[in-house]
């Protein structure tokens, strides 16, 4: 499929080892696709080093580059809402700036998206260390069962979506990293909209430091999903019944 237009978006916290290069490779790509029009907007997540200068620096080179900031530090499920809800074009991707997809590999995203509203990638040989590849697989299987998502690697940061999809679900509410993924899948899936995938190389980490490794934390997410599964699917279907009841 070919777009006329996109929007892409990257989350950023303290990259200043990683984010020039990902915009770089960003441009490159977006002026082969043939696009009438796109932006790229990075969503500088209160970052303490040299990111937001550097980003200052390209965003004078690409009057199609621009940067919103968070003051202070929101977490990564913020600084993605940021990215859904002030991205403009009928489609949007967004990918992390750490440097460990191929941005080149959105066409493979974009192959898929007249089959579907939103493709999601899957992590080909994920080069994480063991205890993260893991908690990921556990995560996506508990994910899985909890919401009937039936998604590979729900956490993969390069997604493809119609912007028609974050327009008509309700609002994300998730401000935790390991929060927004699932719930932005799940709403998705219970709106009635379909969800491809695709596999996309997946690559280590050659500067800067992975953050959400912390055991409180992923425990903390754990506890957070359970309530999650709670407000979108129980609370719901009780008052489905309700509803049902009344009539």
């Amino acid at each position: 499929m070919k777009l006329d237009s996109l929007s892409v978006f990257m989350p950023a916290y303290n990259e200043e080892g990683n984010i020039g290069a990902a915009i770089e490779k960003i441009f490159t790509v977006l002026k082969k696709l043939g696009l009438k029009s796109y932006e790229v907007l990075v969503v500088n997540d209160g970052s303490t080093d040299k990111t937001e200068t550097i980003v200052k620096k390209f965003i004078k080179k690409y009057p199609q580059l621009r940067m919103i900031t968070h003051s202070p530090n929101k977490g990564y499920g913020e600084a993605l809402k940021t990215g859904f809800y002030n991205c403009k074009y009928n489609y949007i991707v967004f990918i992390d700036s750490d440097g460990q997809f191929d941005f080149a590999e959105v066409t493979k995203l974009i192959d898929k998206i007249d089959q579907a509203d939103m493709v999601v990638g899957y992590r080909i040989d994920r080069k994480d260390p063991m205890f993260r590849k893991i908690n990921g697989w556990g995560w996506t299987l508990l994910a899985n069962i909890l919401f009937g998502i039936s998604i590979r690697d729900v956490d993969c940061a390069f997604k493809l979506t119609k912007k028609q999809v974050i327009d008509s679900i309700p609002h994300l509410e998730s401000t935790r990293g390991g929060m927004i993924s699932p719930e932005l899948l799940a709403r998705t899936k219970n709106s009635g909209f379909t969800i491809a995938e695709v596999g996309v190389h997946h690559f280590p980490r050659e500067s800067g430091k992975q953050t959400g490794s912390n055991l409180k934390v992923i425990i903390r997410s754990f506890a957070d999903l359970f309530r999650l599964w709670w407000k979108i699917k129980v609370k719901a279907h009780m008052s489905n019944l309700k509803t049902a009841s009344q009539l």
